[in-house]
């Protein structure tokens, strides 16, 4: 395996290190989640894959609070799109997605 991948690969067992309150059943419900939104956009398989990486490798170098997780999933999923799609959805599209719970800010 070359360097950068090793580098940049999230550590397999992050979630030993997360001592906030986020667990493995919280994981799986933003991915969970993810998925929906990713089915209502319509978007690449390649997004939702790069998306549930860039989460992982977050949550290996942070400790995060159960109630940062679905801006951390929704940020990292606008992330994902700008790199992946052609036509990403829209700052405001996420917004509207979360119910408003999030600010453009």
């Amino acid at each position: 395996m070359q360097i950068e991948q090793q580098l940049t690969m999230p550590y397999p067992f992050y979630m030993k290190n997360q001592t906030r309150g986020f667990t493995e059943n919280m994981r799986a419900e933003v991915v969970n989640w993810l998925f929906r939104i990713h089915l209502k956009f319509r978007l690449w398989p390649e997004t939702l894959y790069i998306t549930s990486n860039l989460i992982d490798r977050y949550l290996s170098i942070c400790d995060i609070s159960p109630d940062r997780v679905y801006l951390l999933a929704i940020t990292s999923l606008l992330i994902a799109t700008k790199y992946e799609e052609i036509y990403p959805p829209t700052v405001k599209d996420f917004i509207k997605v979360t119910n408003n719970k999030f600010t453009r800010e």
